[in-house]
């Protein structure tokens, strides 16, 4: 069904987890180092990518640091269930999402099923297709390709992961209307995933960093405080 890619030096995480994956039909490889995964992933990319945090050589953290650099390909990130740290850390690289350790094997199936599900890697079409929220949309400098993944603005390419690009997409189909934090986890998670304010935060000040990159003037997303986001049209 997907091509996975698992990077963990843990043997029998990365046993348990491929039987796991494998069972549901998803073909995994496995590395047990960051730099020899890192260079996996940039050489042949997969369909998702689950990366350790503590790994020999460099650790999931600079493996995402540096994927982010060229590629939106979608992660999943493992950490301990004790270090807060990785968890915020992670999304603020671009992570799409993460598992505390240890975590049952029915949770990791449900968090890749889903994360799938929205890229339309599982060889279906994404949630969103055929339906409004499938359309392009045009507001201002922002145009948005939903079905080829591809956004710019002011005609300059801007790289959103799988998560990024959904939380912008709920707040440009609307200008100038508020999303709550909620609304936003409902548009960019699937409904058994469960993910804090602090996420959905995490993803808007990366998103904006990366339209700052081509524009310093950018400030479309705007925040309200104790209530949530609005796109603003100029």
């Amino acid at each position: 069904m997907a091509n996975i890619t698992l990077v963990d030096d843990d043997e029998n995480i990365v046993a348990s987890v491929s039987l796991a994956l494998e069972s549901h039909g998803h073909k995994v490889t496995a590395y047990h180092d960051g730099a020899t995964g890192l260079e996996a992933l940039e050489a042949s990319p997969p369909d998702l990518a689950i990366l350790d945090v503590k790994m020999p050589r460099m650790d999931g953290m600079e493996v995402l640091r540096r994927l982010r650099q060229t590629s939106t390909l979608p992660v999943i990130i493992l950490t301990s269930k004790d270090e807060e740290i990785d968890e915020i850390l992670g999304f603020n690289l671009g992570a799409d999402d993460y598992i505390h350790k240890p975590f049952s094997q029915r949770l990791l199936i449900e968090r890749v099923k889903a994360l799938l599900r929205r890229t339309g890697a599982e060889g279906v079409e994404p949630e969103s297709a055929g339906d409004a929220a499938s359309r392009a949309i045009k507001r201002g400098k922002l145009t948005m390709d939903p079905a080829r993944h591809e956004s710019t603005w002011d005609g300059k390419a801007v790289k959103l992961t799988v998560t990024e690009f959904l939380l912008l997409q709920a707040l440009a189909q609307r200008p100038g209307f508020v999303k709550s934090r909620d609304n936003l986890m409902d548009a960019a998670y699937d409904d058994q995933v469960y993910v804090d304010d602090r996420t959905i935060d995490s993803h808007v000040k990366r998103m904006r960093k990366k339209f700052r990159m081509v524009d310093p003037e950018f400030d479309a997303i705007e925040t309200l405080y104790g209530v949530g986001y609005r796109y603003r049209e100029s």
